[in-house]
Protein backbone atom coordinates (compact mmCIF):
# COMPACT_ATOMS: atom_id res chain seq x y z
CA UNK A 1 0.00 0.00 0.00
CA UNK A 2 1.53 3.20 -1.01
CA UNK A 3 0.52 6.93 0.09
CA UNK A 4 2.30 10.07 0.54
CA UNK A 5 2.07 13.75 0.09
CA UNK A 6 2.76 15.65 -2.98
CA UNK A 7 6.15 17.31 -3.63
CA UNK A 8 6.73 19.47 -6.70
CA UNK A 9 9.95 18.58 -8.58
CA UNK A 10 8.87 20.65 -11.93
CA UNK A 11 6.06 23.05 -11.53
CA UNK A 12 4.55 26.72 -13.02
CA UNK A 13 2.72 27.30 -16.13
CA UNK A 14 4.35 26.20 -19.00
CA UNK A 15 4.24 26.70 -22.76
CA UNK A 16 6.59 25.14 -25.68
CA UNK A 17 8.32 27.62 -28.24
CA UNK A 18 9.80 26.48 -31.48
CA UNK A 19 13.22 27.24 -32.35
CA UNK A 20 15.66 26.15 -35.64
CA UNK A 21 18.82 24.35 -35.31
CA UNK A 22 21.29 23.87 -37.92
CA UNK A 23 24.80 23.02 -38.20
CA UNK A 24 27.08 22.16 -40.82
CA UNK A 25 28.67 18.97 -41.37
CA UNK A 26 32.32 18.27 -39.91
CA UNK A 27 35.11 16.20 -40.96
CA UNK A 28 35.66 12.81 -40.16
CA UNK A 29 35.69 11.84 -36.64
CA UNK A 30 36.50 9.40 -33.75
CA UNK A 31 33.60 6.87 -32.45
CA UNK A 32 31.81 8.24 -29.60
CA UNK A 33 33.18 6.69 -25.97
CA UNK A 34 31.42 3.36 -25.88
CA UNK A 35 30.71 2.79 -21.60
CA UNK A 36 27.53 4.91 -20.70
CA UNK A 37 25.89 2.53 -18.18
CA UNK A 38 27.87 -0.43 -17.00
CA UNK A 39 29.94 0.56 -13.97
CA UNK A 40 31.20 -2.95 -13.29
CA UNK A 41 32.38 -3.98 -17.03
CA UNK A 42 30.23 -7.23 -17.27
CA UNK A 43 27.99 -5.74 -20.40
CA UNK A 44 24.78 -5.10 -18.35
CA UNK A 45 23.16 -2.04 -17.91
CA UNK A 46 23.14 -0.63 -14.23
CA UNK A 47 20.41 1.54 -13.14
CA UNK A 48 21.31 4.42 -10.60
CA UNK A 49 18.57 5.49 -7.79
CA UNK A 50 18.54 9.09 -6.06
CA UNK A 51 17.38 9.70 -2.84
CA UNK A 52 17.95 13.21 -2.23
CA UNK A 53 15.52 12.94 1.18
CA UNK A 54 17.28 10.65 2.82
CA UNK A 55 17.88 10.88 6.63
CA UNK A 56 22.00 10.10 7.09
CA UNK A 57 23.59 10.31 10.30
CA UNK A 58 20.17 11.50 11.87
CA UNK A 59 20.68 14.63 9.14
CA UNK A 60 17.43 15.30 7.42
CA UNK A 61 17.66 15.31 3.80
CA UNK A 62 21.10 14.77 3.29
CA UNK A 63 20.60 12.19 0.64
CA UNK A 64 21.90 8.79 -0.61
CA UNK A 65 22.12 7.07 -4.35
CA UNK A 66 21.52 3.22 -4.55
CA UNK A 67 23.15 1.80 -7.99
CA UNK A 68 21.37 -1.28 -8.96
CA UNK A 69 23.89 -4.00 -11.06
CA UNK A 70 21.90 -5.14 -13.69
CA UNK A 71 22.52 -9.28 -14.95
CA UNK A 72 20.96 -11.63 -17.14
CA UNK A 73 17.82 -12.34 -14.93
CA UNK A 74 17.59 -8.11 -14.27
CA UNK A 75 17.68 -6.11 -11.38
CA UNK A 76 17.76 -7.45 -7.71
CA UNK A 77 17.98 -5.95 -4.47
CA UNK A 78 20.76 -8.40 -3.83
CA UNK A 79 23.50 -6.73 -6.23
CA UNK A 80 23.48 -3.02 -5.16
CA UNK A 81 25.87 -0.10 -3.53
CA UNK A 82 24.84 2.18 -1.68
CA UNK A 83 26.36 5.71 -1.39
CA UNK A 84 25.88 8.25 1.21
CA UNK A 85 28.57 11.05 2.37
CA UNK A 86 29.18 8.83 5.19
CA UNK A 87 30.18 5.82 2.85
CA UNK A 88 34.25 5.51 3.37
CA UNK A 89 35.96 7.06 0.53
CA UNK A 90 33.51 9.56 -0.37
CA UNK A 91 34.62 13.26 0.10
CA UNK A 92 32.85 14.98 2.66
CA UNK A 93 30.27 14.34 5.03
CA UNK A 94 26.70 14.37 5.61
CA UNK A 95 25.01 17.82 5.42
CA UNK A 96 21.17 18.65 6.53
CA UNK A 97 19.81 19.24 3.72
CA UNK A 98 22.39 19.14 1.08
CA UNK A 99 20.14 16.37 -0.97
CA UNK A 100 23.28 14.25 -1.91
CA UNK A 101 21.65 12.25 -4.92
CA UNK A 102 19.53 15.18 -6.29
CA UNK A 103 20.68 14.75 -9.60
CA UNK A 104 23.47 12.26 -10.96
CA UNK A 105 25.06 11.70 -14.63
CA UNK A 106 27.36 8.59 -15.66
CA UNK A 107 29.84 7.39 -18.45
CA UNK A 108 33.84 6.24 -18.51
CA UNK A 109 35.33 9.61 -17.59
CA UNK A 110 38.52 8.15 -17.17
CA UNK A 111 38.94 5.78 -20.03
CA UNK A 112 39.46 2.57 -18.32
CA UNK A 113 36.56 0.66 -19.60
CA UNK A 114 33.84 1.48 -16.66
CA UNK A 115 31.16 3.96 -16.36
CA UNK A 116 31.65 6.38 -13.21
CA UNK A 117 29.03 8.06 -11.58
CA UNK A 118 28.82 12.01 -10.86
CA UNK A 119 26.42 12.59 -8.22
CA UNK A 120 25.37 15.98 -7.66
CA UNK A 121 23.55 18.01 -4.85
CA UNK A 122 20.71 19.95 -4.34
CA UNK A 123 22.94 23.21 -2.32
CA UNK A 124 24.61 25.49 -4.97
CA UNK A 125 27.57 25.59 -2.69
CA UNK A 126 28.49 22.15 -2.01
CA UNK A 127 30.71 20.14 -4.42
CA UNK A 128 29.35 16.95 -6.23
CA UNK A 129 31.67 13.65 -6.30
CA UNK A 130 32.95 11.50 -8.96
CA UNK A 131 32.48 7.88 -7.67
CA UNK A 132 34.99 5.63 -9.73
CA UNK A 133 33.53 1.82 -11.60
CA UNK A 134 35.89 -0.70 -11.59
CA UNK A 135 35.70 -4.81 -11.95
CA UNK A 136 33.35 -4.99 -8.57
CA UNK A 137 31.42 -1.93 -9.56
CA UNK A 138 31.62 1.36 -7.71
CA UNK A 139 34.38 1.31 -5.34
CA UNK A 140 33.47 3.84 -3.16
CA UNK A 141 36.35 6.01 -3.97
CA UNK A 142 35.56 9.12 -4.69
CA UNK A 143 36.60 12.52 -5.92
CA UNK A 144 35.01 15.96 -5.47
CA UNK A 145 34.69 18.44 -7.97
CA UNK A 146 33.65 21.95 -7.99
CA UNK A 147 29.66 21.55 -8.93
CA UNK A 148 26.23 21.02 -7.57
CA UNK A 149 25.57 19.14 -10.79
CA UNK A 150 26.86 17.73 -13.64
CA UNK A 151 26.63 16.14 -17.55
CA UNK A 152 28.52 13.77 -20.33
CA UNK A 153 29.18 13.74 -23.36
CA UNK A 154 31.64 13.86 -26.27
CA UNK A 155 31.35 17.31 -26.94
CA UNK A 156 34.34 18.20 -29.29
CA UNK A 157 34.20 14.56 -30.98
CA UNK A 158 37.76 12.80 -30.30
CA UNK A 159 36.04 9.63 -28.64
CA UNK A 160 36.92 10.80 -25.01
CA UNK A 161 33.81 11.58 -22.70
CA UNK A 162 33.56 15.68 -21.55
CA UNK A 163 32.25 16.52 -18.56
CA UNK A 164 30.53 19.60 -17.83
CA UNK A 165 29.95 21.44 -14.53
CA UNK A 166 27.86 23.51 -13.26
CA UNK A 167 27.36 25.59 -9.71
CA UNK A 168 23.67 26.69 -9.75
CA UNK A 169 21.19 27.41 -7.53
CA UNK A 170 17.80 25.94 -6.97
CA UNK A 171 15.60 29.37 -6.00
CA UNK A 172 12.00 28.46 -7.77
CA UNK A 173 11.43 32.03 -6.64
CA UNK A 174 11.14 35.05 -8.91
CA UNK A 175 14.40 35.43 -9.73
CA UNK A 176 16.73 32.51 -11.01
CA UNK A 177 20.42 32.74 -9.14
CA UNK A 178 21.80 31.73 -11.82
CA UNK A 179 24.53 29.09 -13.02
CA UNK A 180 28.15 29.13 -14.14
CA UNK A 181 29.25 26.10 -16.77
CA UNK A 182 32.82 25.05 -16.98
CA UNK A 183 33.11 21.92 -19.66
CA UNK A 184 36.17 19.51 -18.45
CA UNK A 185 37.90 17.96 -21.58
CA UNK A 186 37.88 14.15 -21.10
CA UNK A 187 39.95 12.28 -19.76
CA UNK A 188 39.18 13.25 -16.13
CA UNK A 189 41.86 11.81 -14.01
CA UNK A 190 41.21 10.20 -10.49
CA UNK A 191 42.70 13.09 -8.74
CA UNK A 192 39.93 15.44 -10.21
CA UNK A 193 42.09 16.95 -13.28
CA UNK A 194 41.40 16.80 -17.13
CA UNK A 195 42.62 17.54 -20.35
CA UNK A 196 41.34 20.89 -20.55
CA UNK A 197 38.71 23.51 -19.25
CA UNK A 198 36.83 25.75 -21.42
CA UNK A 199 33.82 28.08 -19.83
CA UNK A 200 30.45 27.39 -21.27
CA UNK A 201 28.43 30.22 -22.16
CA UNK A 202 30.33 32.96 -19.56
CA UNK A 203 28.11 35.64 -21.10
CA UNK A 204 25.01 34.06 -22.22
CA UNK A 205 21.88 32.80 -20.79
CA UNK A 206 23.85 30.77 -18.17
CA UNK A 207 23.84 34.23 -16.09
CA UNK A 208 19.96 34.02 -15.83
CA UNK A 209 19.21 30.88 -15.30
CA UNK A 210 19.20 27.39 -12.69
CA UNK A 211 20.20 24.11 -14.65
CA UNK A 212 18.33 21.40 -13.05
CA UNK A 213 19.32 18.57 -15.17
CA UNK A 214 19.80 17.56 -19.11
CA UNK A 215 20.81 15.14 -21.66
CA UNK A 216 23.30 14.58 -24.34
CA UNK A 217 22.61 13.39 -27.61
CA UNK A 218 24.34 13.91 -31.34
CA UNK A 219 21.05 15.88 -33.62
CA UNK A 220 23.45 16.56 -36.69
CA UNK A 221 25.23 13.52 -37.05
CA UNK A 222 28.69 15.42 -37.04
CA UNK A 223 30.28 13.14 -34.18
CA UNK A 224 29.89 15.34 -31.41
CA UNK A 225 27.18 15.66 -29.17
CA UNK A 226 24.61 18.24 -28.42
CA UNK A 227 23.67 19.76 -24.82
CA UNK A 228 19.63 20.09 -24.34
CA UNK A 229 19.85 21.61 -20.29
CA UNK A 230 17.05 21.76 -18.10
CA UNK A 231 16.43 25.43 -16.17
CA UNK A 232 14.31 27.17 -14.02
CA UNK A 233 13.53 30.54 -16.13
CA UNK A 234 12.54 32.79 -13.24
CA UNK A 235 8.69 33.12 -12.79
CA UNK A 236 7.39 30.43 -12.60
CA UNK A 237 8.88 29.08 -15.72
CA UNK A 238 10.74 26.19 -16.86
CA UNK A 239 12.77 26.03 -20.05
CA UNK A 240 14.79 23.76 -21.50
CA UNK A 241 18.31 25.54 -23.30
CA UNK A 242 20.07 24.01 -26.31
CA UNK A 243 23.39 23.92 -26.62
CA UNK A 244 25.00 22.44 -30.20
CA UNK A 245 28.49 21.27 -31.11
CA UNK A 246 30.48 23.27 -33.16
CA UNK A 247 34.62 22.78 -34.07
CA UNK A 248 34.93 26.01 -31.03
CA UNK A 249 32.58 24.20 -28.77
CA UNK A 250 29.11 24.39 -27.78
CA UNK A 251 27.14 27.27 -29.30
CA UNK A 252 23.86 28.28 -27.23
CA UNK A 253 20.97 28.68 -29.47
CA UNK A 254 19.09 32.13 -29.44
CA UNK A 255 16.64 31.82 -27.03
CA UNK A 256 15.70 29.26 -24.28
CA UNK A 257 12.61 26.43 -25.14
CA UNK A 258 9.65 26.12 -23.02
CA UNK A 259 9.45 22.63 -21.00
CA UNK A 260 10.69 20.97 -18.24
CA UNK A 261 12.61 17.79 -19.06
CA UNK A 262 14.41 16.29 -22.01
CA UNK A 263 15.81 13.08 -23.62
CA UNK A 264 17.39 12.56 -26.36
CA UNK A 265 17.21 9.42 -29.04
CA UNK A 266 16.62 8.05 -32.44
CA UNK A 267 12.88 7.79 -32.64
CA UNK A 268 12.36 7.30 -36.51
CA UNK A 269 15.69 5.18 -36.99
CA UNK A 270 17.31 7.65 -39.79
CA UNK A 271 20.87 7.60 -37.40
CA UNK A 272 20.12 11.45 -35.73
CA UNK A 273 19.11 12.23 -32.30
CA UNK A 274 15.72 13.39 -32.04
CA UNK A 275 14.99 15.88 -28.94
CA UNK A 276 11.50 15.06 -26.68
CA UNK A 277 10.91 17.90 -24.68
CA UNK A 278 7.58 17.27 -22.38
CA UNK A 279 5.83 19.93 -20.77
CA UNK A 280 3.77 18.60 -18.07
CA UNK A 281 2.31 21.76 -17.09
CA UNK A 282 0.07 21.36 -20.80
CA UNK A 283 -0.35 17.83 -20.68
CA UNK A 284 2.02 17.11 -23.87
CA UNK A 285 5.54 16.25 -25.22
CA UNK A 286 7.12 17.44 -28.18
CA UNK A 287 9.51 15.90 -30.71
CA UNK A 288 11.73 17.61 -32.54
CA UNK A 289 13.29 16.06 -35.08
CA UNK A 290 17.39 15.40 -36.16
CA UNK A 291 19.28 16.13 -39.63
CA UNK A 292 22.33 16.30 -40.96
CA UNK A 293 21.50 20.02 -40.56
CA UNK A 294 20.65 19.59 -37.06
CA UNK A 295 16.72 20.31 -35.52
CA UNK A 296 14.39 20.28 -38.83
CA UNK A 297 12.21 23.73 -38.92
CA UNK A 298 9.28 24.03 -36.47
CA UNK A 299 6.48 23.11 -39.17
CA UNK A 300 7.84 19.38 -38.78
CA UNK A 301 8.08 19.14 -35.01
CA UNK A 302 5.15 16.97 -33.65
CA UNK A 303 2.99 17.02 -30.38
CA UNK A 304 1.47 13.87 -28.45
CA UNK A 305 -0.68 13.92 -25.74
CA UNK A 306 -3.32 11.61 -24.08
CA UNK A 307 -5.75 12.76 -27.00
CA UNK A 308 -3.00 11.50 -29.42
CA UNK A 309 -5.27 8.21 -31.28
CA UNK A 310 -3.80 5.28 -29.80
CA UNK A 311 -2.70 7.02 -26.47
CA UNK A 312 -4.18 5.46 -23.28
CA UNK A 313 -5.98 7.53 -21.11
CA UNK A 314 -7.14 11.39 -21.71
CA UNK A 315 -5.58 14.60 -22.06
CA UNK A 316 -6.95 16.10 -18.88
CA UNK A 317 -5.81 19.23 -16.99
CA UNK A 318 -3.37 18.50 -13.44
CA UNK A 319 -2.49 14.71 -15.19
CA UNK A 320 1.15 16.36 -15.86
CA UNK A 321 1.71 14.18 -18.88
CA UNK A 322 5.57 14.72 -19.72
CA UNK A 323 6.62 15.55 -16.77
CA UNK A 324 9.23 13.01 -16.99
CA UNK A 325 10.24 11.36 -20.70
CA UNK A 326 12.52 8.80 -21.09
CA UNK A 327 14.16 6.90 -24.92
CA UNK A 328 15.14 3.30 -25.22
CA UNK A 329 14.78 0.51 -27.65
CA UNK A 330 11.85 -1.55 -26.05
CA UNK A 331 11.00 -3.54 -29.16
CA UNK A 332 14.84 -4.10 -30.54
CA UNK A 333 13.81 -2.92 -33.60
CA UNK A 334 16.71 -0.28 -34.02
CA UNK A 335 14.54 2.21 -33.11
CA UNK A 336 13.73 4.16 -30.10
CA UNK A 337 10.56 4.25 -28.34
CA UNK A 338 9.49 6.87 -25.73
CA UNK A 339 8.61 6.54 -21.95
CA UNK A 340 6.13 9.71 -20.50
CA UNK A 341 5.33 9.79 -16.95
CA UNK A 342 2.22 11.53 -15.93
CA UNK A 343 2.44 11.18 -12.71
CA UNK A 344 -0.77 13.02 -11.61
CA UNK A 345 -3.12 10.73 -13.23
CA UNK A 346 -6.20 9.85 -11.40
CA UNK A 347 -7.54 6.66 -11.04
CA UNK A 348 -11.02 6.42 -9.65
CA UNK A 349 -10.66 7.99 -6.90
CA UNK A 350 -7.17 7.95 -6.18
CA UNK A 351 -6.08 11.38 -7.79
CA UNK A 352 -2.67 11.65 -8.39
CA UNK A 353 -2.31 8.14 -8.44
CA UNK A 354 -0.07 7.96 -11.63
CA UNK A 355 0.50 6.46 -14.90
CA UNK A 356 3.19 5.73 -17.57
CA UNK A 357 2.36 5.58 -20.89
CA UNK A 358 4.84 4.02 -23.92
CA UNK A 359 4.99 5.54 -27.31
CA UNK A 360 6.56 4.00 -30.16
CA UNK A 361 9.38 5.06 -32.30
CA UNK A 362 8.84 4.04 -36.68
CA UNK A 363 10.25 4.82 -39.72
CA UNK A 364 8.18 7.79 -39.53
CA UNK A 365 8.54 9.08 -36.39
CA UNK A 366 6.85 8.45 -33.01
CA UNK A 367 3.18 7.43 -33.15
CA UNK A 368 0.17 6.75 -30.83
CA UNK A 369 0.04 3.46 -32.58
CA UNK A 370 0.36 0.30 -30.33
CA UNK A 371 1.00 2.53 -27.39
CA UNK A 372 0.76 1.26 -23.92
CA UNK A 373 -0.63 2.73 -20.59
CA UNK A 374 1.04 1.11 -17.17
CA UNK A 375 -0.46 1.75 -13.41
CA UNK A 376 -0.27 0.09 -10.33
CA UNK A 377 -3.49 -1.47 -10.92
CA UNK A 378 -2.38 -2.66 -14.01
CA UNK A 379 -2.29 -6.47 -13.65
CA UNK A 380 1.15 -8.17 -13.03
CA UNK A 381 2.36 -4.60 -11.83
CA UNK A 382 3.39 -4.71 -8.14
CA UNK A 383 1.56 -2.67 -5.18
CA UNK A 384 -2.04 -0.96 -5.96
CA UNK A 385 -2.77 2.62 -7.16
CA UNK A 386 -4.05 5.13 -4.30
CA UNK A 387 -4.24 8.54 -3.89
CA UNK A 388 -0.68 10.75 -4.04
CA UNK A 389 1.47 7.74 -5.34
CA UNK A 390 2.40 9.62 -7.99
CA UNK A 391 3.58 6.82 -10.39
CA UNK A 392 5.98 7.83 -13.23
CA UNK A 393 6.92 11.00 -11.51
CA UNK A 394 10.46 9.60 -12.94
CA UNK A 395 11.55 7.45 -15.73
CA UNK A 396 14.40 5.40 -17.58
CA UNK A 397 14.74 3.18 -20.00
CA UNK A 398 17.83 0.52 -19.79
CA UNK A 399 18.61 -2.82 -21.21
CA UNK A 400 19.08 -3.97 -17.57
CA UNK A 401 19.23 -7.82 -18.72
CA UNK A 402 21.19 -7.94 -21.96
CA UNK A 403 18.71 -9.26 -23.92
CA UNK A 404 18.82 -6.32 -26.88
CA UNK A 405 15.33 -4.72 -25.43
CA UNK A 406 15.36 -1.47 -23.02
CA UNK A 407 13.32 -2.15 -19.26
CA UNK A 408 11.32 0.38 -17.86
CA UNK A 409 12.32 1.85 -14.77
CA UNK A 410 9.61 3.60 -13.08
CA UNK A 411 9.72 5.48 -9.98
CA UNK A 412 7.26 7.02 -7.70
CA UNK A 413 9.28 8.79 -4.99
CA UNK A 414 5.98 9.46 -2.64
CA UNK A 415 5.39 6.06 -2.37
CA UNK A 416 4.77 5.22 1.57
CA UNK A 417 4.25 8.84 2.39
CA UNK A 418 7.24 9.75 0.75
CA UNK A 419 10.03 6.68 1.31
CA UNK A 420 9.63 5.89 -2.56
CA UNK A 421 9.88 3.21 -4.77
CA UNK A 422 10.71 2.21 -8.16
CA UNK A 423 9.33 -0.66 -10.73
CA UNK A 424 11.12 -2.50 -13.65
CA UNK A 425 8.80 -4.19 -16.23
CA UNK A 426 11.13 -6.43 -18.98
CA UNK A 427 10.98 -5.02 -22.94
CA UNK A 428 10.19 -7.19 -25.86
CA UNK A 429 9.41 -6.98 -29.39
CA UNK A 430 5.54 -6.74 -28.34
CA UNK A 431 6.62 -3.61 -26.16
CA UNK A 432 6.63 -3.55 -22.08
CA UNK A 433 5.37 -7.12 -20.15
CA UNK A 434 4.70 -7.32 -16.69
CA UNK A 435 6.27 -10.76 -16.35
CA UNK A 436 9.26 -10.65 -14.18
CA UNK A 437 7.88 -7.23 -12.84
CA UNK A 438 9.84 -6.21 -9.57
CA UNK A 439 9.55 -3.46 -7.88
CA UNK A 440 11.98 -2.37 -4.58
CA UNK A 441 11.94 0.74 -1.90
CA UNK A 442 15.07 1.48 0.02
CA UNK A 443 14.12 -0.42 2.95
CA UNK A 444 14.40 -3.89 1.22
CA UNK A 445 18.07 -2.14 0.21
CA UNK A 446 19.31 -1.59 3.75
CA UNK A 447 19.13 1.91 2.85
CA UNK A 448 17.60 5.01 4.98
CA UNK A 449 14.11 4.90 4.02
CA UNK A 450 11.93 7.33 5.51
CA UNK A 451 10.80 9.89 3.72
CA UNK A 452 13.47 9.54 1.44
CA UNK A 453 11.55 10.27 -1.20
CA UNK A 454 13.66 7.01 -3.37
CA UNK A 455 13.09 7.34 -7.57
CA UNK A 456 13.27 11.01 -7.14
CA UNK A 457 15.98 10.87 -9.74
CA UNK A 458 16.66 7.61 -12.10
CA UNK A 459 18.97 7.01 -14.54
Amino acid sequence: MFTTRWYVRWAGPLAMGLVLLGVGPSPAHAAAAPVHDDFNGDGYQDLVVGAPWATVGGLDRAGEVAVMYGGPHGLSTTRRTVITRATSGIPGSPVKNQSFGQQVSKGDLNGDGYADLVIGVGWAGTDSVIVWGGPKGLSGTGTSIPASNTQTGDFDGDGKLDLVLFRTGYSQVDDPSGTTGTIWKGPVTRTGTSSGTTALDPDGYLKVIDIWDGSAGDVNGDGRDDLALEAYCGEGYYCVQLYVSSPSGLVPIDEPLWGSVTALGDVNGDGYADLVTGDGANERIAVAYGSKTGLTPSSTWKFYSQNTPGVPGAKESGDNFGGSVAVGDITGDGIDDVAVGASSEGLGTGLRAGMVNILRGSRTGLTGTGAQGFTQNTPGVPGTAERNDDFGDSVQLLDINGNGYADLAAAAANENSGDGAVWELRGRPTGLVTDAALAFGPKGLGAAYAKARFGYEVD
